[in-house]
């Protein structure tokens, strides 16, 4: 492709703003070809200096100046009524005026969120946004969803999360087919609660145009069994601060027996370039920033607040990947397919397409 992709970054947003997104963005650009532009919402005051750094960078930016910035610690609602105007406001609002494709914040999560529908609105036959995140597994990458958006949901949420999770999975890791689980206690039929089972039941009756391969369970999400995996927001989010947590305990045991002689540290230091140094890369979770909310009429990339330079460039290279795919046109069908097993399922009409509740 050689058209021109406008990316709109909220350069106010995350712990280390604007320093760490400037620097990101400048590593993502290195040798990349593809055609960007990027336009940072932020104070131009700072951001100049830091933009004019780098040749390569200014060449392709903007700066959208604003004075105002959502705070960290701000309430959803409380962003909503008081940051039209800020840089994470502003950021979305590309999207929504087709300046941009897609917008990316390391702001406050819940705010981007709830700004993100205000902005965006829900795609029809979407009646819940999801953030999916990519998992580290043995050959490649896994994608979970919901990892934090939706604490609970419905049978048809899942199913919904299903469809957008298996487009997103084939945008940003390239798999014609993905695999899809829904996550449960167990593989038996009888497993689970009401919940899961109804989506089970009604995932395997839309007859959708997905490769669903029925239940997995916790172990199975590392060993990627499945390429997406199903779940609500509360077990998702449960489940991946589990693994960033032991990824650090086994970093720190790995850390504690190669520092814990002389002859130990020799023999880390020779094997830093080679099996050492792929280990410690796949087990950076700069490699894997970027959590994309899904189900939205736009694409809002979440980068870790906390996150160094390499990591913001990950996250820039999904908004990538994502601005230059079919995601958004790829989920209708399904939704579609959904939408008529639900009606039959309530013995309603379906209503025409895109006249569902925007509220």
């Amino acid at each position: 492709m050689n058209s021109q992709l406008v990316l709109s970054l909220d350069a106010m947003g995350g712990d280390h703003a604007p320093g760490i997104v400037v620097d990101g963005a400048a590593v993502f650009l290195k040798g990349r070809r593809r055609k960007v532009r990027l336009l940072f919402h932020g104070d131009e005051a700072q951001l100049k200096p830091l933009i004019d750094a780098h040749p390569e960078l200014a060449a392709v930016s903007e700066i959208r100046h604003t004075e105002s910035q959502v705070d960290m610690s701000a309430k959803p609602s409380e962003a909503v009524r008081r940051s039209r105007g800020s840089s994470m406001w502003n950021a979305v609002q590309a999207v929504r005026d087709g300046e941009a494709q897609v917008a990316v914040s390391a702001g406050n999560t819940g705010a981007l969120m709830a700004i993100s529908k205000v902005c965006l609105r829900m795609k029809a036959g979407v009646h819940r946004p999801a953030i999916a995140a990519s998992w580290p597994v043995p050959k490649g990458f896994s994608t979970v969803l919901d990892v934090g958006a939706n604490v609970e949901c419905t049978p048809a949420q899942l199913v919904e999360f299903a469809i957008m999770g298996e487009a997103f999975h084939r945008a940003v890791h390239g798999k014609d087919r993905p695999t899809v689980g829904l996550l449960n206690v167990g593989q038996e039929e009888l497993k689970g609660n009401d919940v899961v089972r109804d989506a089970d039941a009604l995932l395997r009756a839309a007859h959708l145009d997905m490769d669903y391969r029925g239940y997995v369970e916790g172990n199975d999400i590392s060993t990627g069994t499945t390429d997406v995996v199903v779940t609500d927001g509360f077990t998702g989010n449960v489940a991946l601060k589990t693994a960033e947590g032991t990824a650090r305990l086994v970093a720190g045991w790995v850390r504690e027996a190669l520092t814990s002689s002389l002859i130990s540290k020799l023999a880390a230091a020779l094997l830093q370039l080679g099996a050492l140094g792929q280990l410690r890369a796949r087990m950076d979770p700069n490699n894997v920033n970027g959590g994309v909310f899904l189900g939205l009429n736009g694409v809002v990339v979440k980068s870790h607040g906390g996150t160094n330079a390499a990591g913001y460039a990950t996250a820039l290279r999904i908004a990538l990947e994502m601005a230059d795919s079919a995601f958004l046109n790829e989920i209708e069908r399904n939704l579609s397919l959904l939408e008529t097993a639900l009606a039959s399922e309530a013995g309603t009409e379906v209503p025409a397409h895109g006249q569902e509740e925007t509220a």
